[in-house]
């Protein structure tokens, strides 16, 4: 018996860079995330909290996931307020609905988790087509604060599992 292999996050890298940068999430959906271009460009000049990942299955790319690491969140209100969590989240058309956002939520969850992080935070458009059931479902929950116009969730990462 042969088994599919699992999907998993791994770095961009020259080989995979066309791939990634492919991505296109649904036409109804292209207003509420930045293009993978320029999430990239994002991690080039972030490079110190960026935390980029292509999501493969088997040999093929189907989506980017990028994290944010221990950021000062609001500077000017706290310096010691210091967060980690999903910056962008990019699932091409034909992958969604398979399982993918989630996984890699669920990878990042982990990776922040290993890195000591006791919370994990999104920010997520409101209105039509918001991920905001997405990462509802997935155990976020509101903090009451925006960014900027985004609702910002948070999910406690001391023993659960998303």
């Amino acid at each position: 018996m042969t088994s599919t292999p699992a999907p998993r996050l791994e770095p961009v890298t020259a080989e995979n860079i066309d791939a990634v940068c492919a991505i296109r999430v649904r036409p109804d959906q292209s207003h509420l995330v930045s293009p993978v271009v320029k999430s990239l460009a994002e991690a080039y000049v972030h490079g110190d909290v960026a935390w980029p990942r292509a999501i493969v299955d088997g040999d093929e790319v189907v989506g980017f996931v990028m994290a944010f690491l221990d950021i000062q969140w609001n500077p000017a209100r706290d310096p010691a307020d210091r967060r980690s969590g999903i910056w962008r989240l990019n699932v091409s058309a034909a992958h969604q609905g398979k399982g993918y956002g989630s996984f890699a939520v669920a990878a990042v969850v982990e990776e922040l988790r290993r890195r000591g992080a006791g919370r994990a935070y999104v920010t997520w458009d409101t209105g039509d087509g918001s991920p905001e059931p997405f990462y509802l479902g997935l155990g976020f929950r509101h903090t009451g604060e925006l960014s900027g116009d985004q609702r910002v969730g948070e999910l406690l990462l001391s023993g659960q599992h998303v």
